[in-house]
């Protein structure tokens, strides 16, 4: 089943090249259905990669799925022009009234700060609250699953000194409902962050930890009473990403070693390999199925309950 995203959203160019499912807003709109409504906080730099990255995902369900993007009111992104911001994101303010199956908290680049010190943490706490009545669950990647963690249940993040940066193998830890099925008992996922949660911590708060690495900590955390998914690492990367964020910190400066595991025999003048793609789809397709396994169908429940 196709993704429904905005009419005429740049990304749309991309996502048709890779042949993703993609349905025009008119045709979505008269199917005797209701999609799966999404809205992704996008809060990351590249925000057109970071579409086309969750778009492609979605976009892989067999269920029809409407992706809403989202950005703060409170914080103008300096890499991404007022006016696409304008016609393609909304605000708190424009969704207040409205309802999702899931709120979707991607990563940032302010892991080193403390939370309270993010410029947008105030307006990212009201948009945590009202999601407990408009948004059935939430997942959170990176920062934004450190984010979620802190505000719902005061798990705090540490400080690792060298950049967590690489592809990183990870094992299993619970296998049990839907989120890992199909997984081997190990899998890479690229990791790009200088902060980590505690298992202590995590298991103190009653979290279930789905899977762990053995240099990089946990790596899913799941709350087995609401259906939060917290991922600290990046499943939706492209294979360039790794490499785009190391030239760009080599550009600046920046004494960044290596992407660990990343570069063939560490040449970087060899092309990567995307190894951890189809672990992306599995668990998208398996998040989006336990969602929608459980979601209301008259979503405006949620504020009644």
């Amino acid at each position: 089943m196709p993704i429904r995203v905005p009419d005429n959203l740049p990304a749309l160019e991309v996502l048709h090249a890779e042949s993703v499912d993609i349905i025009p807003q008119q045709q979505a709109v008269s199917q005797d259905i209701r999609p799966l409504r999404l809205l992704l906080l996008n809060l990351m730099p590249k925000k057109r990669d970071t579409e086309i990255q969750f778009a492609r995902l979605f976009g892989n369900s067999p269920l029809q799925v409407e992706m809403i993007l989202m950005t703060t009111a409170s914080y103008t992104p300096r890499n991404t022009e007022p006016g696409y911001l304008r016609r393609f994101y909304r605000q708190l303010d424009d969704v207040r009234d409205d309802y999702f199956d899931a709120l979707i908290v991607t990563g940032a680049p302010v892991e080193t700060l403390p939370f309270e010190d993010v410029t947008y943490w105030s307006e990212l706490t009201e948009i945590m609250e009202w999601s407990r009545t408009h948004c059935f669950r939430r997942l959170g990647i990176c920062w934004g699953a450190q984010a979620l963690l802190w505000h719902f249940h005061q798990v705090p993040k540490y400080e690792i000194g060298a950049k967590l940066f690489g592809i990183f193998e990870h094992g299993l830890s619970d296998v049990s409902g839907r989120l890992m099925n199909g997984f081997t008992d190990r899998f890479p996922m690229p990791a790009s962050r200088y902060t980590m949660n505690r298992s202590e911590d995590l298991a103190a708060a009653g979290l279930d930890v789905l899977a762990e690495g053995g240099s990089c900590g946990a790596g899913m955390v799941r709350d087995s009473v609401t259906g939060d998914l917290f991922v600290f690492n990046h499943l939706e990367y492209d294979a360039t990403t790794l490499g785009d964020e190391y030239q760009r910190d080599v550009a600046a400066g920046l004494k960044t070693a290596l992407p660990e595991n990343y570069y063939p025999n560490d040449d970087p003048t060899l092309p990567p390999i995307n190894n951890w793609r189809p672990f992306a789809f599995l668990l998208m397709a398996n998040w989006i199925n336990d969602l929608y396994q459980a979601t209301p169908f008259d979503l405006t429940s949620l504020g009644k309950t």
